[in-house]
Parts: structure tokens; sequence; C-alpha cells
């Protein structure tokens, strides 16, 4: 780590999730092993190859939003909005319209898709009814980076604000990101994460054309199993995460809880193919490797590896040679969980989610499963932390996030 650059604190964390509305219930969710995989209940699925995903049973967006707001609102930024409002109040933040440190506060989200459904329901609409019935927000609620500038808008946050799309490291880039703005003195405080709701009939119907789904639909809790030889693809999430990423120094000063360091970013791309991982993992061990330089750590400091992890055959065989090639010789003993299996894939918001994963694991000294373990697989001999949550002794976590066109990151989180 360069000594001239200023520290990263985490001080607040938001999420609602397939395991729960808040961090903490999300986090008990996973240290449980619970699963929050069932049927698929937003739309008809009766007669797709899939018909189970891990929703956010129950979501009532009314509780968190006026009426108006739920119309105008896509059921993505909604999540985000929500996880931002339980950082910033956990954090003990907040911006007046006359607060001059609000033009040294900004907003990085990440997502794959943005406002999915609602692109589908104007489409839909434009088809049957017409063009003059098609709605004059239909563009605001569609468009990605809307997550970042709703949030702007409500929390009063003046100073860089900006939205990252790389699929399924979009948010896991939008904590790099935030990071960086912090380290180069652009922002103070950066409230970064990412969000994604793409449970709906095109993400659902084009995942399983392309076979990237389970289609273990009669046994829904079973269905997400990284690493397990029986794995058959993922399982469709979707929910928010927000983390408050703050100026150690400043933190410090105004006496705030400091949940962990982010102490390393690393990005790669694999230069290979839109969807699969370059072959022996290569591509995503230089972003592994990258983020352990970035932190001033050797290979064997990380404690824990919240691994992208995300049962399809691909990425666990090719994640399993990539954490060996990156951390050598420690690759045995690192103890290595993918959450997946019990959020199932929250595409574009995954690595937010995983990230808090990774600083709660830090702060408990406690490490959550990877559910479904049962088949060992000869591609995939590392720890995987089988089926019941561990105790430990943490220092340091590392966060995986990849995505289609080779997109790689590899976060680092340490303990204060």
């Amino acid at each position: 780590m360069a000594p001239d650059r200023r520290r990263v604190a985490v001080t607040g964390l938001g999420a609602v999730t397939p395991l729960g509305e808040d961090a903490g219930s999300t986090w008990e969710g996973m240290l449980a092993g619970r699963s929050g995989v069932g049927p698929i209940t937003q739309f008809d699925a009766d007669g797709y190859r899939t018909t189970i995903a891990a929703e956010v049973s129950g979501w009532e967006p009314e509780k968190h939003f006026d009426k108006r707001e739920v119309r105008r609102v896509d059921r993505f930024a909604q999540f985000f909005l929500v996880a931002v409002r339980q950082a910033m109040e956990q954090a003990g933040i907040s911006y007046s319209d006359d607060d001059p440190a609000a033009i040294r506060a900004g907003v990085v989200v990440g997502a794959g898709f943005g406002g999915m459904g609602s692109f589908i329901d104007e489409i839909v609409t434009l088809t049957e009814r017409g063009p003059d019935r098609v709605s004059p927000t239909g563009v605001p609620r569609v468009i990605p980076n809307m997550a970042a500038g709703l949030a702007s808008i409500e929390h009063n946050l003046l100073g860089p604000v900006s939205c990252v799309v790389t699929a399924c490291s979009a948010s896991a880039n939008a904590i790099g990101d935030g990071a960086e703005l912090i380290r180069r003195g652009a922002a103070d405080v950066v409230i970064a994460g990412g969000s994604e709701a793409a449970i709906t009939t095109f993400g659902i119907a084009t995942f399983a054309q392309a076979r990237a789904l389970s289609t273990r639909n009669d046994d829904p809790r079973g269905a997400s199993r990284p690493f397990d030889a029986d794995r058959d693809g993922f399982v469709m999430g979707e929910g928010g995460a927000a983390l408050v990423l703050e100026d150690m120094e400043q933190a410090t000063a105004r006496g705030a809880t400091v949940l962990a360091e982010l102490t390393g970013y690393g990005m790669s791309a694999d230069a290979y193919h839109i969807t699969l991982p370059r072959p022996g993992g290569t591509g995503a061990a230089r972003a592994m490797v990258n983020a352990v330089e970035d932190a001033g750590l050797s290979p064997s400091s990380i404690g824990y590896i919240n691994a992208h992890g995300t049962s399809t055959e691909a990425n666990d065989s090719t994640e399993t040679a990539a954490i060996r090639i990156a951390m050598g010789e420690a690759a045995d003993s690192v103890p290595v969980s993918s959450t997946k299996s019990m959020t199932g894939h929250i595409l574009g918001g995954a690595g937010a989610v995983e990230a808090i994963a990774c600083i709660l694991a830090l702060r408990d000294q406690v490490l959550p499963p990877t559910i479904n373990q049962e088949t060992p697989d000869p591609d995939c001999d590392l720890d995987y932390v089988p089926n019941v949550k561990r105790e430990a002794t943490l220092e340091h976590a590392m966060s995986n996030s990849f995505g289609f066109g080779g997109h790689n990151v590899s976060l680092v989180f340490s303990k204060v």
C-alpha cells in the first residue's frame, strides 16, 4: 500500500437480500446456512425451463416510498435506496442543503441490467397499447445510473456520482472505484454498492436458454451448490447493498465506528469469451494478485476468500484454479466459501452483498458456509467451509467478483 494515499474506512452497511431486508438479518441468514431460494412468484413461470429463484420475498415498497415514488422508481433502485438509508444511518452521516461537506460526498453504484422489469413493462405497453401510452418516466426507471442519481438527490450528495456496468462484477467495481476517489482525495465519503432485480420473464428465459441456470426445480433450497460435483447452474437472485466508505482520518476524528478497512482493489481482463472464463483461471488470478499487492500483503495473509462461486461448471473449477495460482502454497489452508449458495446470484449486486459478508466475517471472526456441499468434485479441491459456519481468527479477507465479458475484480478488507 502506498504510504502517501489516504486510508479507506467502512463505517456503514445496508442490504436488501433474499435472506433479509437489512445487513444484520442477511448476515444471520448466512451464518445459519439458510437458503433464500424458492419458486418464482413475480410472474407465472409455468413452461419455463427454470421455475425457481432467490427473491426478496414479501417486498413491500410502500413501506419505504410514497405511492408516486413506487410508480417512478424501479425495483432494483428501490433495493439500493433502502440499503443506502440503512448504511448512512449506521455511519451517522447526513447532509443538509447548506452543508459544505456535501460537495465532498458521492455515490458509485454498480448494476448489470438496471430496470429490466420496467423496460419489459414499457415494451409490452408499447406493443399492446401503442406509443402514446408509454410512460414519460420510462427512461429514468430503466437506466442503471438512476440508482446513484436518486441516492444523491435524496441525501444531498454533491460530490462524484457515477455508475459502473460490468455485469456480475459491477458492484465490486463500484466499491473499488469509490475507494479510489477517497484515496486520491477527490471525496471524503462515498456511498458504494449495487443492486439488481432481474427475476423477470426475459431474465429467466435468456439465462435458461444459455444453459446457465439450475433446473433443480423440485429442490429449490438445494439448487445453488457451488463447488459441488452435482451443480447444474446458478440460481438467479435479486437485492441491493451499500457501504459507506470514508476517509479513515475523518472517520476516526468524528468518533465513527470503523467496521473494516478497504485495503486492496485488483482488476484484470480475461480477454477470452463473452460468457466463459479463461481456462486455467489466469485472468481471475491476476485480479487476486493485484488486490493482495495493492493491500501491501502476501497471499498467506489472506484468512478468508468469499468466492464468486456461482454454482456453474465453468466458474467453480476455473475459480479454484485461479485461487491456487494466486495464493500459491497458501491455497490449501485458506478457507473459501460461496454465499451465493444461500442468496443466489444477485448479478450486478452480488459483489456488494459479498463485500458485506467479508466485513462482518472480520468483525465477528466467523466464516459463513457454502451450503449444499455434498459430493466432492476433483476439480474443486479447496476448503469450502462446507454446510456449517466456522469460527476463525481473521485479519484480512478477500472477495471475488467476475463478470460476463471477462471482467475480474477482487477486493481486500482488513480488520481494524
